[in-house]
């Protein structure tokens, strides 16, 4: 390492003050990473705006706090930067991380807002006049509402993790405080990916932006090895449990969907005896800080978390990294892999999937430019073995402290004189494994057959609940991914407690789940909203089990097209689920099919007040079709110049579904 020194520059070489040179190299600090040999300069010598684009745990802090810290104007009582970051313990760590680098320096006040803790002590920090803040979108803005919080006058914004906040759903939020702040500041934007939402963030808001861009320092990592379990669905949380009992010196985290699959996969470790503890968006921060206290001490192997909730997270010594479930968006593995196998450290980065994932393992061997090697699941004998040889190992490595043990052995050796070397062995590992041998006595394979085509239940319920299946009238084509449906969701509902199931993304439109108790609230909160000019429609979808487990593409009962376009009719009679005389889409029992009107509608009359259906399918517009994508007729049998009185739109069909 010394030798390479020569080579590399260092944080003098930079421009900084002698007195933060003096705290860094107090933390340890010699050389910056790339991202701060490349920033740093940049923002210490110009005022314009900057894109950098670099992954979680790349050094990002320093990359911005230095130079904003080195250019601070320490006579003025005005805050001059504002950081925005997503959660809680991102803002924390990074105002724990500007007040070391600014240890040596005589003047300096940081405060962190965040939601979760006492306003009042939060607006009292900034009666103290602190040059930077630290905050959450959502805090921020109230505490700029409350006039409590004045940005009128900065010189730095920052944006960190701008993707993962815009995912969260504080769209609004950003644009409200980058409305607020002058024209004249430098705007720094941080993130991972470069998202439609980020860009349109920097089109709006920034003025000739330099982008900065370092590799993805997880991508090639060689001291992570990455594993893969295929199991059924209903085996996951076994696997998790034998995958913990095989390797009894585990010190990892395990990553969740949802804050309600954390908890719940929490709450059964450690009633199975497990040294587990969870990490999600419903605990306090007092909650959060004496969780991750315990799991910084090791005091818990298990951490059980969501990606949000992780975030901010820096412990070195993982040994584990375990996939639950893996996450839609394949950047997010990779930043989740990365928390282990750091700082010269080996570490295992291992996926509970199943045989129908296939897919987004080999995108995800792809972008991580590494095999992922499938591995069986323990069996209870292999696991009874291991945790067998790592008690002889224990037993063999433990110093004896005579003096303590030695008033004992007499008595030991008395009880134990009628036993022979091999008895005594037998009945100590007995002792100790008797609950491991007896539970895994009769254990089944649970490894899934490669050639199990997986589960085929079209069951909605998952985890002790319903979900409500919608659809949504963007798609690829709209440049609609996973992270911006999610984040369109918070956005839309204001709520981001709603729990999210299946997401897919089509070429011009998508479907997605939430829990069934939110499904009013979908419905309500995407009235006349929009995304990008483009007037969205959302509606319940019921679509029938095809052969993946999914819809076969549009709703057959009521008459769907292959490819999911909505409702199409045939061209000799109505839609293919219609009447067969022909009167529109199950129409009303007077001009159209028996059950009265489009399935989910409104029964007395058969459809919906304007035609449609009120809320349980594909929703009517005022003059009875959908707006864009739902019923269409056939050209010559309940389509356009069908009957009216069947249910259809002005015209007997619908205005805007898919053209053949």
């Amino acid at each position: 390492m010394h030798g390479q020194l020569s080579n590399m520059i260092t944080f003098k070489e930079l421009g900084l003050q002698e007195n933060i040179l003096t705290a860094i190299e107090a933390m340890g600090f010699v050389t910056p990473s790339p991202i701060q040999e490349k920033a740093i300069p940049q923002i210490l010598t110009s005022e314009t705006d900057v894109i950098a684009l670099a992954q979680t745990g790349t050094g990002k802090t320093a990359a911005f706090g230095l130079p904003i810290l080195n250019n601070l104007d320490l006579s003025s009582q005005a805050v001059q930067a504002i950081i925005l970051c997503p959660t809680r313990e991102l803002c924390l760590q990074i105002s724990k991380e500007l007040e070391s680098f600014a240890a040596h320096m005589k003047g300096v006040s940081i405060q962190a807002v965040y939601g979760g803790a006492d306003i009042s002590k939060q607006i009292k920090g900034l009666r103290d006049n602190p040059q930077i803040v630290v905050g959450t979108p959502g805090r921020t803005m109230d505490l700029i509402k409350r006039k409590a919080l004045k940005i009128n006058d900065i010189t730095w914004t920052v944006l960190d993790e701008a993707d993962e906040m815009l995912n969260m759903g504080f769209r609004d939020e950003i644009d409200s405080i980058l409305e607020t702040t002058p024209d004249t500041k430098q705007t720094l934007l941080f993130s991972a990916t470069m998202p439609n939402e980020v860009r349109r963030i920097a089109s709006e808001y920034m003025f000739e932006p330099v982008e900065i861009a370092v590799s993805k320092v997880n991508t090639a990592s060689k001291n992570i090895e990455h594993q893969v379990f295929l199991v059924r669905a209903s085996d996951r949380y076994l696997a998790l449990k034998r995958l913990a009992d095989y390797y009894p010196n585990i010190y990892g985290i395990v990553f969740c969907r949802t804050r309600r699959e954390a908890k719940e996969v929490a709450d059964k470790l450690m009633q199975d005896g497990y040294n587990a503890d969870a990490l999600h968006g419903d605990l306090s921060q007092s909650q959060r800080d004496h969780v991750m206290d315990k799991f910084r001490s090791q005091n818990i192997q298990i951490l059980v978390a969501t990606d949000v909730a992780a975030r901010g997270i820096d412990v070195n010594e993982l040994t584990h990294v375990i996939n639950y479930n893996l996450p839609d968006d394949p950047e997010v593995y990779v930043h989740r892999s990365g928390r282990t196998g750091r700082a010269g450290n080996k570490g295992i980065s291992i996926i509970i999937s199943n045989n129908r994932e296939g897919r987004k393992i080999k995108e995800l061997e792809r972008l991580i430019a590494s095999k992922i090697e499938q591995k069986n699941v323990p069996s209870g004998q292999e696991i009874c073995e291991k945790r067998l040889f790592n008690l002889m190992e224990k037993i063999q490595n433990i110093e004896v402290n005579e003096e303590q043990i030695q008033p004992y052995m007499a008595t030991v050796n008395e009880k134990l004189a009628d036993l022979d070397r091999d008895d005594l062995l037998k009945r100590f590992v007995t002792v100790e494994f008797n609950s491991f041998l007896e539970y895994y006595k009769d254990s089944k394979d649970i490894n899934s057959d490669s050639n199990d085509r997986g589960e085929r239940s079209n069951d909605r319920r998952r985890g002790g609940k319903d979900f409500s299946r919608f659809f949504i009238n963007i798609g690829q084509k709209q440049s609609l991914r996973v992270p911006n449906l999610i984040g369109l969701i918070n956005e839309q509902t204001r709520n981001r407690n709603i729990e999210i199931g299946k997401i897919e993304i089509l070429r011009n439109f998508s479907f997605f789940e939430v829990d069934t108790q939110f499904e009013s609230l979908i419905l309500e909160s995407f009235k006349d909203a929009q995304r990008d000019g483009v007037d969205l429609d959302v509606q319940i979808s019921k679509p029938e089990p095809g052969r993946d487990g999914g819809s076969r593409g549009g709703e057959r009962r009521s008459g769907g097209s292959r490819d999911g376009g909505g409702f199409r009719g045939s061209r000799d009679g109505g839609s293919r689920g219609g009447s067969r005389d022909g009167g529109g889409f199950r129409g009303s029992r007077d001009g159209g099919s028996r059950d009265g009107g489009s399935r989910g509608g409104e029964r007395r009359s058969g459809g919906s007040r304007d035609g449609g259906s009120r809320d349980g399918g594909f929703r009517g517009s005022r003059d009875g079709g959908s707006r864009d994508g739902g019923f269409r007729g056939s050209r010559d049998g309940g389509s356009r110049g069908g009957e009216r009185r069947s249910g259809g739109s002005r015209d007997g069909g619908s205005r805007g579904g898919e053209q053949k």
